[in-house]
């Protein structure tokens, strides 16, 4: 990749960043709420459903920016000799990359953001682990199906998606990666937001999946999967299509 290249994407992931961030922040708080073990109303219903918003302000444009510069240079890098029928491991080994990096970045403000919307206390190391467990599944479904459907669309209508074409694409990509991955994201969640001495305290993902399925069985597993959908479709939407109209602005 070029330096020019690098630069724009690290421009318009972080102008994606914000923008999807901010957008879409009351459904998010509704999401963590409804997946709180204190139950939706006891973690604040949708009272203040904004707490949080200056620390995901701060934590949007850095932590997009760091995901796309990596994602795009390992892709670039990646692609150089490799087949066809190699690409989807390509973008997930580059996306996989990409939540590494940006979840360094993700986390602090994830942190004060979860505390601010429920209230719970919890040490940042172990959001790192979880947020890693959480976010890596979804980047392996989300972005090789995200560009899988734009090579399609591109070679239906023989030339390049446009920015709106790929924002369509980042939109069912996202849902249908969100879908999938909710039973993480709820065990995330429940881990996040425990109480010291609390059975998932601990942090063990398979322990906290396995008691919400004892206590609440696939219903709990997909707590908050209609406004977690609804929010990462419409965010993919933003985020992407946003990404892709940036960059070829500063291209």
């Amino acid at each position: 990749m070029e330096p020019r290249e690098s630069w724009a994407a690290l421009a318009a992931g972080g102008v994606a960043g914000v923008c999807v961030d901010l957008i879409l922040f009351p459904l998010d708080t509704v999401k963590t709420r409804l997946q709180s073990p204190q139950g939706f109303r006891k973690a604040g219903g949708f009272h203040g459903i904004y707490a949080g918003v200056p620390s995901t302000a701060i934590g949007s444009f850095p932590n997009a920016a760091a995901f796309f510069i990596t994602y795009e240079n390992v892709k670039s890098m990646l692609h150089h000799g490799s087949t066809s029928y190699l690409t989807p491991a390509t973008h997930m080994v580059a996306a996989c990359l990409g939540e590494v990096v940006a979840c360094l970045v993700r986390v602090p403000s994830e942190v004060v953001k979860q505390r601010a919307q429920v209230s719970p206390s919890s040490s940042t190391l172990r959001i790192l682990s979880h947020t890693l467990y959480h976010e890596i599944p979804f980047s392996l479904v989300q972005f090789p199906l995200w560009e899988s459907l734009k090579d399609l669309w591109s070679w239906k209508q023989g030339h390049v998606v446009d920015s709106w074409q790929s924002a369509v694409c980042g939109a069912f990509a996202g849902g249908f990666a969100a879908a999938v991955t909710t039973p993480l994201d709820v065990a995330k969640t429940r881990i996040m937001l425990a109480k010291a001495g609390s059975s998932n305290a601990s942090g063990n993902v398979l322990a906290a999946l396995g008691g919400i399925w004892r206590t609440q069985g696939l219903s709990g597993l997909f707590a908050g999967v209609v406004p977690r959908m609804a929010a990462i479709s419409l965010g993919g939407f933003i985020f992407l299509g946003t990404y892709e109209k940036t960059r070829q602005l500063l291209l």
